[in-house]
């Protein structure tokens, strides 16, 4: 099976630190996996996400993600790479409020060059998967949490990335827009969707992860499979 993400022997050390943020660490994510990153806050979680989104580059270590080493791409190339390989859900949002919801959905596909009808295209199709195809014309600003982490998730789909990866997706949302959330990446790991979640919330990590690592102090202290995602 396809590797979406290795990496090998990765340690990220920030300066004036004693010890290093994360690693040494070596870890592979298959193809089709949900893989639930849960630790302690300083634990390193924030830090695997940001070297495997190539937001950061590793002190040491090759970082690999969809066949591409990224740890040594230029700035431009890095970014480039981002908006055609990698999906980002944040726990905020990270929507323009003076966007459609439409609008927000095609951006990253107009800024890799697809042609507006075609963007618009699959933004109806995700719009009309994820449920939110009544709010096209609404700005995020007048939808509910939940709502707006699905405008989040379509908008990280909308190139077909090889990853998604989504950052404590239910952290701001209550209780009933969490579950939803929740039931929805549960979809999208079902459809094959290769996932990378961080999350403090284990009932997140069971319900979506087909396998959990936990994080101490920028190691690897636990790496388990589950039997099947619900």
């Amino acid at each position: 099976m396809t590797q979406v993400i290795q990496l090998e022997g990765v340690a990220k050390r920030y300066d004036n630190a004693d010890a290093p943020a994360l690693g040494p660490l070596t870890l592979t994510v298959e193809q089709g996996e949900a893989l639930a990153v849960t630790g302690p806050s300083g634990s390193g979680k924030s830090t695997l996400l940001n070297l495997v989104a190539g937001l950061d580059k590793p002190t040491e270590g090759a970082v690999t993600v969809a066949e591409q080493r990224i740890d040594q791409l230029s700035e431009h190339a890095l970014a480039r790479f981002r908006r055609e390989q990698i999906g980002m859900v944040f726990q905020f949002f990270n929507l323009l409020d003076d966007l459609t919801v439409a609008d927000n959905i095609q951006l990253p596909a107009q800024l890799t060059g697809t042609a507006r009808r075609k963007a618009a295209a699959r933004a109806g199709e995700l719009m009309e998967v994820l449920g939110i195809a009544k709010h096209a014309r609404a700005y995020p600003g007048r939808l509910s949490g939940g709502e707006r982490q699905r405008v989040a998730v379509a908008r990280a789909l909308v190139n077909r990335p090889a990853l998604l990866l989504a950052d404590e997706p239910t952290g701001a949302l209550d209780t009933a827009s969490g579950h939803d959330v929740r039931e929805l990446l549960v979809d999208l790991h079902r459809g094959g969707q290769t996932i990378v979640l961080v999350t403090h919330d284990m009932t997140l990590a069971q319900a979506c992860a087909s396998r959990t690592i936990h994080l101490v102090d920028g190691h690897l202290a636990l790496d388990t499979h589950a039997e099947a995602v619900r």
